[in-house]
């Protein structure tokens, strides 16, 4: 009778969750950004000053959703990203770009396009300045811009959502970031226990017990040794020991 009483509310907690980051989508379009856009400075500071609110209202909804039972979580060694500039994560759950830049205030991180035109989420991601995921040039032209302006990306090398239970399937995009930008890479693990908002799951089908994330900041991987060799040979190796080196440590972990 409880389960079924805790599933119940869990369904509708995750409902006013999604209701309350749609309407924090439409209120940063229609008020934040327009203030923030009036206030003194340049373009870096305008967008400085959205990063930072947006990070503030993820922390503010993680933890509402943390408040209305629908999550836990745990953290591990996150001064690790003060000086993070590429910060690469598996992708495990719709939630995890939400706890990564609500972990670090400086946060950009690599959008897919069609979020630039999604009436909830058009103005976190154009008030941000985030890096929209078209071409490889401008992409990583984009990052070394955000590095130089003491800004850490975010980017999850599969490109999409993790699929459970299977090793992961990276691309070469996040290598070439990191040979071309000259940027050590951060790792971090994300788990969510049991599984959720995984790709092409909807929202309302809640796992039949309250979710867990853990999230560990790893030390730095070096990049020294890639960055002599030809860049193509380079970013594959690289891609190849990514992928390798997450899928170890995440049973590592589990």
């Amino acid at each position: 009778m409880w389960s079924r009483i805790d599933r119940a509310w869990r369904v509708c907690a995750t409902g006013i969750s999604f209701a309350v980051f749609g309407l924090g989508g439409i209120f940063v379009l229609i008020a934040v950004a327009p203030v923030l856009h009036c206030l003194p400075g340049g373009k870096l500071t305008r967008v400085r000053r959205a990063q930072r609110c947006i990070h503030y209202l993820f922390r503010l909804f993680i933890g509402i959703m943390r408040f209305l039972g629908v999550l836990t979580y745990e953290v591990d060694r996150i001064e690790r990203l003060r000086h993070a500039r590429l910060v690469l994560a598996n992708h495990p759950s719709l939630l995890d770009v939400v706890f990564l830049i609500s972990l670090a205030p400086n946060a950009n991180c690599i959008v897919k396009g069609p979020l630039t035109r999604n009436f909830f989420t058009r103005g976190p991601v154009t008030a941000a300045g985030y890096i929209i995921n078209e071409t490889a040039d401008a992409v990583i032209d984009a990052a070394a811009r955000a590095f130089s302006h003491g800004q850490c990306v975010i980017v999850f090398p599969e490109g999409t959502r993790t699929t459970p239970n299977q090793p992961m399937k990276l691309k070469r995009g996040a290598a070439n970031v990191a040979l071309r930008s000259g940027s050590d890479i951060t790792p971090v693990l994300i788990y969510c226990k049991p599984t959720t908002l995984t790709k092409n799951e909807p929202w309302y089908q809640v796992p039949p017990r309250r979710i867990h994330f853990r999230i560990l900041v790893r030390d730095q991987i070096p990049i020294s040794q890639y960055s002599n060799l030809n860049p193509s040979v380079g970013a594959r190796r690289l891609t190849s020991d990514l992928a390798r080196y997450f899928d170890k440590e995440l049973r590592a972990h589990e």
